[in-house]
């Protein structure tokens, strides 16, 4: 858990101010080594945004989106290659070496034999805009929110693998690795059964740091199950509050939540020096976690009612004392500008705490 969060106000003077730095960040190695990218799903409100703004235009496309990532100071982005247009995987490299970023792909899973091709031409835009991996998720929904029995999870599981055995000859020759996410559907110990089980050295994790607390896990020990299976992060923070039916959970800007992220930083790199840190701080309404529901443990099996004990005392201990921010109320151009203020404090954090990129 952090020891000393840092309220963001004290250290940011607006987003004009850090985009003025940004050349300076750009040469974060003579400052603290590696530097922080950033996920597609932290610029959720931005990407296609129609709201007319001109200081925070919505994302037309992947191009766009890493322009301005390369703008603030980014080490690299994770952006989706589907959909791409002839030229497109050219321009996107030429992007990332002109702001000295990495570019990591990121893809849907082929769900049919007839979807191979489409899966395919995408690790190819991926491959040629100079990426070494993609991210993938092998369900787009929650676990808890999405099947009703034990049976369907299981009819889940079953497809999910059949994709990922369909993917792994395709990255495989193409020599790009496929990090799966654990994207609030596996438990650690099943997803590193399911990487075990495919058993391939091009297929691995994207080790979301967050994400199972909503599983009833322990964050550290999620970290240390999964590490030695990652290739690459989604760095992020979390905060928790009570409600009536299980506990709220929330990204937060990095130093205001729960995470040791020193702690989880070095965990991964021990295992992979090489590892990539991608923030994905989401602007968003907290999530509810239903847990002293029926539904929730519909497909947990004989889950240790420890986990829930553990996981509501530690709600009941780091609750935000301040409350969750919570952002549909508010007017769209302020929704985007909380946005961006998120992420470039996420980013000045990193860079002013020891440890962290």
């Amino acid at each position: 858990m952090s020891n000393s969060p840092m309220n963001r106000r004290q250290f940011i003077a607006g987003t004009t101010a850090l985009v003025a730095l940004s050349p300076l960040l750009r040469a974060g190695s003579l400052l603290t080594g590696k530097r922080m990218g950033v996920a597609h799903a932290a610029y959720a409100i931005r990407w296609k945004s129609e709201t007319p703004s001109t200081r925070y235009p919505g994302f037309s496309d992947a191009l766009s989106m890493a322009e301005h990532c390369g703008k603030i100071g980014a080490g690299g982005v994770q952006l989706g290659t589907g959909g791409w247009k002839e030229g497109d995987a050219e321009n996107m490299k030429t992007i990332c070496e002109k702001y000295d970023m990495y570019f990591e792909g990121q893809v849907q899973l082929p769900q049919s034999d007839s979807d191979v091709e489409r899966f395919e031409k995408n690790i190819k835009n991926a491959a040629d805009a100079g990426a070494t991996l993609v991210r993938t998720a092998c369900l787009s929904g929650r676990r808890y929110e999405n099947f009703e029995s034990a049976d369907a999870f299981k009819s889940f599981k079953k497809e999910a693998i059949q994709s990922i055995r369909r993917a792994e000859p395709i990255i495989r020759k193409s020599r790009i690795r496929l990090a799966i996410e654990n994207h609030k559907d596996w438990m650690a110990a099943e997803l590193v059964a399911i990487i075990k089980e495919i058993d391939s050295e091009w297929v691995g994790v994207n080790l979301d740091f967050g994400n199972n607390i909503s599983l009833l896990e322990e964050p550290m020990e999620v970290v240390k199950t999964l590490a030695p299976y990652s290739f690459t992060t989604h760095i992020k923070d979390m905060g928790v509050e009570e409600y009536e039916e299980g506990f709220l959970l929330s990204e937060v800007p990095l130093g205001e939540g729960i995470l040791d992220l020193r702690q989880m930083i070095d965990i991964c790199l021990k295992h992979n020096p090489g590892m990539t840190f991608n923030l994905e701080m989401i602007t968003r309404d907290p999530l509810k976690i239903p847990c002293l529901t029926d539904k929730y443990w519909a497909t947990f099996g004989d889950m240790s009612g420890k986990s829930l004990a553990q996981t509501l005392s530690m709600v009941r201990k780091f609750s935000s004392e301040k409350g969750l921010p919570v952002i549909k109320n508010q007017k769209p151009e302020k929704q985007l500008a909380v946005e961006e203020e998120n992420i470039l404090s996420s980013f000045t954090y990193s860079r002013q705490t020891p440890g962290l990129y």
